[in-house]
């Protein structure tokens, strides 16, 4: 779990890089806090058998309907980043499953 975490995260942080708001000791921090709680969100629906289950769980949700969500806002608001200064696209889906990390 802790690599596909870390793989997420890593793309994550590679796309809020481009806004260039943040130094690398903020991005660093963020970095870190993003992978503690999604470690945490992920724990009792991690599955490696049966990778589906609790995909919709474990994905990250970023979209017109809903654009904020609460995993990269938890994490940016701890931070002391404002979620808008992510400048994360406006469509933006993550699964984070066992042996595989997709985006679209």
């Amino acid at each position: 779990m802790q690599d596909e975490i870390s793989a997420a995260v890593l793309f994550l942080v590679r796309l809020i890089e481009k806004s260039e708001r943040f130094n690398p000791g903020q991005l660093e921090e963020f970095q870190s806090c993003l992978s503690r709680l999604l470690l945490e969100r992920f724990q009792n629906h991690w599955f490696p058998d049966q990778p589906c289950k609790g995909q919709g769980y474990r994905c990250i949700r970023v979209n017109g309907r809903d654009p904020r969500d609460a995993t990269l806002e938890r994490a940016a608001t701890t931070c002391g980043l404002k979620y808008e200064d992510l400048k994360l696209p406006v469509e933006l889906t993550l699964w984070v499953d066992p042996k595989e990390v997709c985006c679209r």
